[in-house]
């Protein structure tokens, strides 16, 4: 499958609102070296915490690190949690039409995590009224004119006990409703364009998996019966398989490496409603979903895809990271923000890169392995030529933006040197990214490196690299005149 990933610029036109059960999920995380005297059972030393935005609250923030404009309606109990979860969502750019009250509390998922395995999770929940959920139907009647897309998110605490309303209520309005569902009877999810089960809940309302073929009669005959358009069936190991009445896509598990799958059915539907409320036609936003999952659970806890990282993934499909997709720099800094949020380190450095060559590969490469993200400030075209001379750039901006991406070491390329308090240099921008990990490399000392002095304040550090010697743009240039 291919297409023009910098449609993913789309991705802004999104309007999504997300509906039902939202939860805070906490993580305790540290190391595990012995087993406790009073009882059989590992001690982790909890080196620190982090509270997240779970469940239908979990989708929003998917689809806002999407650069999709998200909303999210549920109920919150009037607390600690509650507040702390409206606050995680001011962070996260998800506008909160959470509803508080006093007769139930905040639901919450705490999980205690040592070396990248979950030992054990506590719950705190109480399930939902048929008063309070009436009380979210009628807020979401005068929300739903307001976004294009409706995604349902049903964890079964109470939140969607009047689904069937709420969907026509959208039906009605035009919208399309994709429902990750929990119960096993899908007729109450009647007229959802899309619904995507696990395996397990596909079983459970009746779906036979035990061949492709009975896996896609059984799947028909659910969305007949049912009155759903189409099912996006996520098989764990095996991929996931999109249906519809007359078509069915299967698309392979693009997993390289499992750390937690945490999370991962709220990336699949968050980053289908995006890109179908961005206007992408639903076999590719199915294939891009699947995609979607494959990076997320390589991370831990319940985390997010940026729009680099989902360029990034679709590129390697056809043997190239080149996909034209270059967001702003404002949209730029609102990922690296995100990614520093969920604990990635970022790591900056900067230069011309006129004509890549060995050396910057090898460099770009060390710079990365010194954190978890690499962002390259790349002078334009007009800094070049202040810098090097009117014969400079070889390569316009453009053209060195899509070579530096084609690396895997490289996440984001950010121009500078077109305003003039940038003088030439990527201080402002470095003070912009605020990176944990300020690299260069060469004859420097850190007392020479422009934005040193701010990395280090901040509490960051900064790192001079070899360079291989012999390799310089200068040179390969002088070499092929002669």
């Amino acid at each position: 499958m291919m297409f023009d990933l910098a449609r993913l610029d789309q991705l802004q036109n999104a309007s999504v609102l997300v509906i039902g059960d939202v939860m805070l999920d906490r993580y305790f995380i540290g190391d595990t070296n012995r087993i406790s005297p009073e009882a059989p059972v590992p001690v982790v030393r909890v080196a620190h915490t982090e509270d997240r935005a779970g469940g239908a609250a979990n989708v929003a923030r998917n689809i806002a690190h999407l650069d999709g404009r998200a909303a999210i309606l549920g109920i919150i109990g009037n607390d600690a949690d509650g507040r702390l979860l409206e606050d995680l969502l001011v962070k996260e750019r998800v506008h909160s039409e959470l509803l508080a009250t006093d007769d139930t509390r905040t639901i919450s998922k705490t999980r205690i995590i040592s070396r990248h395995q979950q030992m054990v999770r506590l719950d705190m929940e109480d399930s939902f009224s048929a008063a309070q959920a009436e009380s979210v139907k009628q807020r979401y009647i005068n929300l739903v004119d307001h976004y294009n897309t409706v995604i349902i998110s049903d964890y079964a605490k109470g939140t969607l006990a009047c689904i069937r309303d709420l969907i026509h209520t959208a039906q009605s309005a035009g919208k399309p409703v994709l429902v990750d569902p929990k119960s096993k009877d899908f007729s109450i999810y009647r007229g959802a364009s899309v619904i995507t089960p696990n395996l397990a809940e596909f079983k459970a309302a009746g779906g036979d998996a035990s061949s492709e073929e009975h896996m896609l009669a059984s799947a028909r005959a659910l969305l007949s019966e049912a009155g759903i358009e189409s099912m996006l069936l996520t098989r764990s190991e095996q991929g996931m398989s999109l249906i519809t009445q007359d078509e069915h896509h299967h698309f392979p598990a693009e997993v390289l490496e499992v750390s937690d799958v945490t999370g991962a059915g709220d990336t699949v539907i968050a980053t289908l409603g995006t890109l179908l409320s961005a206007g992408f036609e639903l076999k590719d936003a199915a294939w891009l979903s699947n995609l979607a999952a494959g990076i997320v659970v390589a991370k831990l806890g319940a985390a997010t895809v940026s729009p680099e990282e989902l360029a990034a993934r679709a590129s390697q499909q056809w043997s190239s990271k080149t996909s034209g997709y270059h967001p702003s720099v404002e949209q730029s800094l609102l990922h690296i923000d995100y990614a520093r949020r969920q604990g990635e380190r970022i790591v900056f450095t900067n230069g011309c890169f006129d004509i890549l060559h060995a050396g910057h590969v090898r460099y770009l490469a060390q710079a990365r392995a010194l954190g978890d993200r690499l962002v390259v400030g790349l002078n334009s075209d007009d800094s070049v030529r202040r810098l090097k001379g009117e014969e400079r750039p070889v390569n316009s901006l453009e053209d060195r933006m899509d070579v530096l991406s084609a690396l895997a070491c490289v996440d984001w390329v950010l121009p500078f040197g077109d305003r003039p308090e940038e003088q030439d240099t990527p201080e402002q921008l470095i003070k912009r990214v605020r990176p944990q990990v300020l690299a260069k490399g060469g004859d420097y000392t850190i007392e020479t490196i422009i934005g040193a002095d701010f990395v280090q304040e901040s509490g960051g550090e900064v790192a001079i690299l070899p360079t291989l010697e012999g390799r310089s743009t200068t040179g390969l240039i002088k070499k092929v005149r002669g």
